[in-house]
């Protein structure tokens, strides 16, 4: 059976059950198999864009006795997946700029039918934003440490209607709707950092062209109404 680590846990989550799911940068393919053994999808797509990971995949397909219930892809992001051949799309494991660009490169996935499960390593508020900009709802978002490191994961689909929220929204999303203290962990990191790259540019004298300074405290506002469980 595999066994996965919190942060791939978040993810399996976030898919739902009876779904087709298709696996982007699958890597060793332990994603896709786990939510086959455990019953969750009945099969699925598990696609990389290089030789080697998706070597690896296949070992681990054929290991779980999976050949005939997962499909490998050589593919650069979704371009070699056809539509209406998945219900469930995952995105792990790689920088929010990447995989709003790889969405971003697949019309088809602007179908309310299909559910985007997204754990961005790096630039979420990239990730948000070409959500809000292209018609997306961003359903939910959970948090999960894996080592010292604390990581998002966003479930969103196409609704063609624009989200509107507050300035700091690109940032924090729908964190605030839970309540733990992972989630409060990551906003907090969150907030320093953009802290300090507020503090850089008064001291270059320079413009604060993304608004910094009011979505700090509109962040700052928001965690002091909430009732975190620490």
């Amino acid at each position: 059976m595999i066994k996965l680590d919190e942060r791939l846990k978040t993810v399996a989550s976030m898919v739902r059950e009876g779904s087709r799911v298709a696996d982007i940068g699958t890597d060793h393919a332990y994603l896709i198999a786990y939510l086959i053994e455990k019953g969750i999808c009945p099969r699925g797509i598990a696609a990389d864009l290089r030789k080697g990971p998706l070597e690896n995949a296949r070992q681990t397909v054929i290991e779980a006795g999976l050949t005939d219930k997962v499909e490998l892809i050589l593919s650069d992001g979704l371009q070699k997946i056809k539509e209406n051949s998945c219900d469930d799309i995952v995105l792990a494991g790689m920088g929010g700029n990447l995989i709003a660009e790889i969405l971003s490169k697949a019309q088809w996935i602007k179908n309310e039918n299909i559910n985007i499960v997204a754990q961005p390593m790096t630039h979420a508020e990239v990730l948000r934003q070409f959500f809000l900009d292209n018609g997306f709802e961003i359903l939910k978002e959970k948090t999960a440490t894996d080592g010292r490191r604390c990581y998002c994961t966003m479930s969103a689909r196409y609704t063609g209607q624009a989200q509107k929220h507050g300035i700091s929204y690109i940032y924090t999303g729908q964190l605030f709707e839970n309540n733990d203290e992972i989630t409060f962990r990551y906003i907090d990191k969150m907030l320093t950092t953009l802290k300090k790259k507020h503090s850089a540019l008064m001291s270059a004298g320079r413009t604060d062209d993304e608004n910094l300074g009011a979505v700090i405290d509109e962040i700052e506002e928001k965690m002091e109404k909430t009732k975190w469980l620490l």
